[in-house]
Formats: C-alpha cells, structure tokens, sequence
C-alpha cells in the first residue's frame, strides 16, 4: 500500500530512507467501516460540499450539559488522503469522553470517494475546528480549548491546519488548534535542504497527488514561533513515516520556541496505536500520555483511568 506513490527520499550521511505514506494499517480486531457504525456518539454536520455531507461523530461524558465549558478534541483518520474512516479513533474519543472532554471524530474528503487532493483534505480539517468554535455554546465546548488530532494522513491534517496558512473559506473564526494531538503523522511532505532530497520525478508525481506544491501543505516546512502545545506518538520501526521524520520536526518546533514532546515506540510499526493492536498496549500507554498531556494544560483533572477503561471494554 502507498499514500497515493508517495515516496520520499530522505537522505543522511550513508543512509538513505524510503518514505511510503500509507493508509494506516488495520487494527488486530480488523478495519473499522464507512461509513462508521458509531451508536454511542451523535452525528452532526458540520460542512456541505455540492451533496457531500461531512459529519462529526460526537461522544460527550456522562451528564454533560450543553451549559458546560469543557475541553474538546476532533480526531481525523489515516489512509493517504485517499481513503479511511471516522471509526478509526472511536476507543480514543471513549476514553477521553470518559475523563471529562468532549471528543469528536470527523469525516473529510479523500480521493477514493470524492476525488479530492489532499489539499481538500486541509481545507476540511480547518472547516471542523471553526465549526466546533463557532457552535461551542450549543455543544458545550470552551472555544479556547480546542485540540486536533489524527494518525498518519490524519496527523498531517491535524498538524497542517495549525500551521500551513491559507485554505479557509471564512476568516472571522479562528480554525487554529489549540493543542496537537499525533499518532505517527507525516510532517515532512518536501525537500529539506541537506536532511532530505526528492527527486524532479518524485516532486511532480507528489504534486499531482496533492493538489499544489508539496510544501504548501508541508507542517515541518510552516513550522514558526507560537505553535499549539503538541505531543507526537511514533513507532522507532514505521516503515511508512521513518521515524527520522518526527524526529527533524521536534527539533524544528522546539527551536522555535514550541511545546513539542516526540514520545517512541521502540519497534513498533505503522499504525501501532490502533485499537486492538499488540494486546492494547500501545493504547494503554499512548491514552495514558495523552492523559497527561491534557492535564499538564489543565484540561483534565485527576489521574489517568486508561486501566479502569480497559477492563470496562474487556481488554
């Protein structure tokens, strides 16, 4: 499986590695449906494009009030801009509607059902999080604590929408995130001069598969002083986005003056967070850090229950 033929030289002193942007691989319990079978969450729309409906799937703590302010967080799915599912981050959104915020998984267009580059991709993802601002008061949500999150082609949505300008359709709200949330995402799309070369080849078979240059849509390449607050969950053996990439990114966010934590997982592959994968526990310990993570910025309280979690699901 490729990203569409996405392939990335990325070059170092002796070594040279191959970057294949994958549709993210399905979970041990097997890969989750489209549309997704979600009956524990509501479904609303948040944006219309000719009759393409894009839907968000909402899962709220038990007793939330639309009157509450909480904390929200929209996950956006892997599968190379080309295919994929909501259903993909349904456990996640459980186990933080568990601890308290309002989490939502979101539908955007891809290539395989709508004929899209991933440049709509981006356009989408920046819809979702104003369409969470501008309706924060009926959902309950506190429109200045708004994550986004996502895995593989999902991350890079979530990671480009808090960086790569452009892309919006309304200006007067605000679709910046304001935390990132990341599972083995693809920041570097394009060359970076002395760390990665692409070939001319390369570079025009990328373009015609995103829609535009690639480092328009590129995070590493928009990186800048005044990013959200990001964790980034990576496995050391992902041979699809090399391990290599969320290093360089990190280093580039920090020097910026950025939050950013590279959290590893030695010897895992692509898609390792997945429910249902390795007995669960990468998703023990991914939620466990997200967790964390949210509580450092003061947006959970209290110590992680991933265990309690766990054991409710039988896993």
């Amino acid at each position: 499986m490729n990203m569409g033929g996405y392939e990335l030289l990325i070059m170092k002193p002796s070594l040279i590695f191959t970057l294949i942007i994958l549709p993210l691989a399905s979970s041990a319990i097997g890969k989750p449906p489209y549309p997704p079978e979600l009956p524990d969450a509501r479904e609303m729309v948040y944006k219309t494009v000719g009759e393409t409906k894009l839907k968000l799937w909402i899962f709220e703590p038990d007793g939330h009030k639309n009157s509450d302010e909480r904390p929200a967080v929209v996950f956006f799915f892997g599968g190379g801009w080309r295919s994929g599912t909501p259903g993909q981050f349904e456990m996640q959104c459980k186990y933080l509607a568990s601890r308290g915020m309002i989490t939502m998984t979101a539908d955007y267009r891809v290539s395989s059902r709508n004929g899209t580059k991933a440049t709509a991709c981006v356009e989408d993802g920046k819809s979702a999080v104003r369409w969470i601002r501008k309706n924060a008061r009926q959902l309950g949500v506190d429109p200045a604590k708004v994550a986004a999150g996502g895995g593989s082609a999902g991350g890079h949505v979530a990671a480009a929408i808090a960086s790569v300008p452009g892309f919006e359709k309304d200006d007067k709200t605000s679709s910046a995130p304001d935390a990132l949330l990341l599972f083995n995402p693809a920041v570097i799309l394009a060359d970076v001069p002395g760390k990665f070369e692409v070939s001319a080849e390369k570079m025009a078979s990328r373009r015609e598969r995103i829609g535009a240059d690639p480092k328009k849509i590129s995070p590493y390449h928009h990186v800048r002083k005044g990013l959200p607050p990001t964790i980034i969950f990576h496995g050391t053996n992902d041979a699809a986005v090399p391990f290599r990439t969320v290093q360089l990114y990190e280093k580039h966010a920090q020097s910026e003056g950025n939050s950013c934590k590279l959290v590893a997982f030695e010897g895992k592959p692509h898609g390792f967070f997945n429910w249902g994968r390795f007995d669960n526990a990468p998703f023990r310990k991914t939620m466990f850090a997200s967790d964390q993570f949210f509580g450092s910025l003061g947006w959970i309280k209290g110590k992680p229950t991933v265990d309690s979690f766990l054991r409710k699901h039988g896993k």
